[in-house]
């Protein structure tokens, strides 16, 4: 495994959850791998969750990883190609990722959509320089369409609480005071459409997810009647990704507090389980009443973010091997 962005790139998805059980019950067993080995963790945004499960991942399996916080920890780094750099960034990100790369054997990149230009974002730039210049394997920790370690845990979750073979997952948009990337619920979209679950996506009318990460799911905009019989709702909000109006990409269409999923939405499920990527904003999101249920999971959902991450370093340390 050379890149690590998209569902195709973990294979079969039946191995992935067996290797991933496999690793959380023996999560040492693998230290062998990592010796001598290290991986670079680039923040360009804040985390709590990504860094420390990264880093717990990679110390689970033997390497030394290094923490770098763009614009704290180093100069701010220029991103795009034929500007005059005459404003606070003093240096440039074609120069700055061979170096990063000379100092480590993977690097891991968390790198947030600005909203402003889809094609810039959708395009994955900042990424692709990475693969591009670096020369390493490099792990999306969050890019501007894709967060797959993310739905990789949200999936291992599923399946470990799942009570059905085929479990009926809704995920739902909700609303949020700041415009939000889609990378979130681009890859729950994506993974949950490569996974054996019934998948219905719930948004307001323009809040339509780009077909490549949508792909065959079913929309269905009366929410309450997207969330009937659900086994699992995952709640999300996401700014406009820009599919029917360019122009209105990155913009809050909608501040409904009628999307907010409270008991009464979780009253039409059948008793699901509530997912959510976290940080979350409470009552605004999701009610406290529950998020703080017995049927909240958003606590071991944030545990298997060590679990999906190692399984992705394990695989990238082994085929370093051959």
């Amino acid at each position: 495994m050379k890149t690590f962005f998209n569902v195709e790139d973990i294979g079969d998805l039946n191995l992935a959850l067996q290797e991933a059980a496999q690793v959380k019950k023996t999560p040492f067993a693998w230290k062998h791998l990592g010796t001598d080995k290290t991986i670079m963790l680039v923040f360009f945004n804040s985390s709590l969750r990504t860094r420390l499960s990264s880093q717990k991942a990679a110390l689970n399996l033997g390497m030394n990883p290094i923490v770098l916080n763009i614009g704290q920890d180093s100069w701010k780094l220029e991103t795009r190609m034929g500007v005059v750099m005459d404003g606070d960034k003093s240096e440039h990100l074609r120069e700055a990722i061979p170096v990063m790369a000379s100092y480590c054997d993977i690097l891991g990149i968390r790198s947030f959509a600005a909203l402003t230009d889809r094609e810039y974002d959708y395009g994955e730039t900042v990424l692709r320089e990475f693969i591009q210049y670096g020369g390493k394997p490099v792990i999306s920790l969050e890019s501007a369409t894709v967060h797959p370690c993310q739905a990789f845990a949200d999936l291992i979750t599923i399946n470990e609480y799942k009570k059905k073979s085929r479990p009926k997952v809704v995920m739902s948009w909700a609303p949020h005071p700041k415009a939000l990337p889609q990378a979130v619920p681009n890859s729950f979209a994506q993974w949950m459409n490569a996974a054996d679950v019934d998948f219905v996506i719930t948004h307001p009318e323009g809040y339509e997810l780009d077909p490549r990460f949508a792909g065959n799911a079913r929309v269905e905009y009366d929410q309450m009647k997207a969330l009937e019989g659900a086994d699992f709702v995952y709640a999300k909000n996401w700014s406009c990704p820009g599919v029917k109006d360019p122009s209105a990409y990155g913009q809050i269409l909608s501040k409904d507090m009628g999307w907010t999923i409270d008991d009464a939405h979780m009253a039409v499920t059948d008793n699901a389980y509530f997912l959510h990527c976290l940080p979350v904003r409470r009552n605004m999101i999701v009610s406290d009443s529950v998020i703080d249920s017995d049927r909240s999971l958003v606590i071991p959902e944030a545990a298997n973010r060590v679990v999906s991450a190692q399984v992705v370093m394990k695989r990238m340390l082994e085929d370093m091997l051959k």
